[in-house]
């Protein structure tokens, strides 16, 4: 990789639209109060609103049905990660093999959506630890960063609650996750930007080694930043 792209560690750096409250997602305190049929129906007639007012005509065979699939899409599919009820629950093994080097999980795809915007962020996720005496199932480690994304975000705090919810779940401090990604409020709006990504990572416990994260970086196909 190039020095045109900076790894970003643990909030050291950030532009000013990327800037966050938090590593804890907003919410409120009665997010989860109302059910999901209820926001379904809430959201689909405050959508059909903000069509209108656009000047679409709803009695359109192709748009009279876009209130209910949007709302659907919210509460099913891109904002799934802010319930709890969705947070996956991981697979844990005795490390029987006593395998002490790292494991990295590299080239996840995940989809997530700005917070500023509410239009999307891709790339691949990059994560790795070393076992402090369990294994996690592999297919865990994309789902935990599945759950994550599926949320309003920025960048930087969903790499951290990434590596915060592994080192939880693994009780290992040696946990590293590195994100490379698109965001459409860059590539489709104000700069139109297409060709740029942004790179953010969390690494704690021996990934804090040069030595180590180095190694790290080598099997993502990565270098560290100059």
């Amino acid at each position: 990789m190039d020095n045109k792209l900076k790894i970003l560690s643990n909030w050291e750096e950030m532009g000013d639209s990327h800037v966050g409250s938090s590593k804890e997602t907003p919410l409120r305190e009665d997010a989860f109060e109302m059910d999901d049929q209820l926001k379904i129906e809430l959201i689909a007639k405050h959508f059909k609103e903000i069509m209108h007012v656009l000047g679409l005509d709803l009695t359109d065979e192709s748009l009279k049905g876009t209130p209910l699939r949007v709302a659907k899409m919210f509460i099913n599919e891109h904002f799934k990660g802010l319930d709890p009820k969705n947070k996956p629950q991981p697979t844990l093994f005795e490390n029987n093999f006593q395998y002490e080097e790292m494991l990295v999980e590299k080239d996840i795809d995940f989809y997530s959506t700005c917070e500023h915007h509410f239009v999307p962020i891709f790339g691949k996720a990059h994560v790795s630890y070393i076992s402090s005496g369990q294994v996690i199932g592999l297919s865990k480690l994309n789902r935990i960063v599945d759950y994550y994304s599926k949320r309003p975000q920025v960048q930087e705090r969903l790499t951290i609650q990434i590596a915060e919810e592994l080192k939880s779940v693994l009780k290992t401090e040696d946990v590293a996750v590195v994100m490379d990604a698109k965001h459409l409020c860059v590539a489709s709006r104000g700069i139109k930007d297409t060709s740029s990504s942004t790179i953010t990572a969390s690494y704690h416990g021996k990934f804090k080694e040069s030595e180590t994260r180095a190694e790290f970086l080598k099997y993502v196909g990565m270098s560290e930043g100059k």
